[in-house]
């Protein structure tokens, strides 16, 4: 695989769980998913991200021939529930699952102190608090899209998002929403599959970025 072919291929995948986390997935995300316009890596790439577009797949044919709308409604509240609440079990931002930090509050100034460093400042129209998962997704989109066109900074400040950000968390939130999961619903339920792939991306990414900024 060529390195063209590798950055498609990480900002497709970052593309995909920003659409799923941003929130309740849209009829229109769903026509793509269930058109195969959202494809599937060939072969392994690592077992978190593996597993989790297995269960992807599981999804698209357990739902293919059902009506968008019915499938959306369904995902709306599911999403709703888990990531929403009221009471949400699987509250979508990084404070929450920080021992080290206050929710809402120095975590979240130090990560957009993060941000600010990278020259990257969330955009206006994310309603969410700026350490939401689909926010910092977005921040790792912009740094990989400024490594595809030859920024080697970004390499660095992406060395520093995963090592004091996302990777810090990924694991307990993915801990999280398997356990709110009865086990059938979670054969082939999205938002599993979508938190096994967030969990493989950052796996993925921090071996990419070793090898250009080591730790």
């Amino acid at each position: 695989m060529d390195e063209t072919t590798i950055y498609e291929a990480r900002l497709e995948v970052i593309d995909f769980l920003i659409e799923v986390f941003y929130d309740a997935p849209s009829e229109e995300f769903l026509d793509r998913l269930f058109s195969d316009a959202v494809t599937v890596p060939d072969g392994e790439i690592n077992e978190p991200m593996d597993r989790g577009f297995r269960r992807l797949e599981a999804f698209i044919e357990a739902n293919r021939s059902r009506s968008v709308a019915d499938v959306a409604d369904d995902l709306r509240t599911e999403y709703t529930r888990l990531f929403v609440g009221p009471r949400p079990p699987a509250l979508p931002h990084e404070t929450y699952y920080r021992d080290d930090t206050e929710f809402i509050g120095e975590g979240l100034a130090k990560l957009e102190a993060d941000y600010s460093a990278a020259g990257w400042t969330p955009h206006e129209d994310y309603p969410e608090e700026n350490d939401h998962l689909a926010v910092e997704l977005a921040f790792l989109r912009n740094l990989v899209d400024r490594q595809r066109r030859g920024e080697e900074a970004a390499f660095g400040y992406e060395r520093v998002f995963l090592d004091e950000h996302v990777g810090r968390w990924n694991e307990a939130f993915l801990e999280t929403v398997r356990e709110e999961l009865d086990e059938p619903v979670a054969e082939a339920n999205l938002f599993l599959a979508a938190s096994e792939v967030f969990v493989g991306l950052v796996e993925f990414e921090d071996e990419l970025v070793a090898q250009q900024v080591p730790s």
